[in-house]
């Protein structure tokens, strides 16, 4: 089973972009679902998640207001919604679909570029 990810780019601050991740098969029950990022350089980091037990999403402080993570009805898929993008924005993001039973699953990343 692989997470494959769509829809990195290269915008303008102030723009948008969404990215999606969607299982290529349906083989487990999904547990939790997230989005990450790495800056060169840097240390890969939190950016959103959702839990499917029922609790709201989480964002990392720099993102709140302007990104937006959900799901598709089947939990087969998850989207990060990238409004007001800023420069500090630019990293590869990486989702991330945690089963019920069984290690994390992680998406091959795709590359977010925000010019000024």
């Amino acid at each position: 089973v692989r997470l494959v990810e769509t829809g990195g780019g290269s915008v303008q601050a102030g723009g948008s972009l969404r990215l999606s991740c969607a299982k290529s098969e349906r083989t487990f029950t999904t547990n939790a679902m997230g989005w990450f990022r790495q800056a060169p350089g840097k240390a890969r980091e939190f950016v959103a998640s959702l839990d499917l037990n029922g609790g709201p999403p989480n964002y990392t402080a720099s993102v709140k207001g302007r990104f937006t993570i959900s799901r598709d009805g089947t939990n087969d898929a998850v989207y990060l919604q990238m409004n007001n993008l800023k420069p500090e924005d630019t990293a590869v993001y990486y989702c991330q679909i945690r089963p019920w039973l069984g290690s994390d699953y992680w998406g091959q990343g795709t590359q977010v570029t925000v010019s000024s």
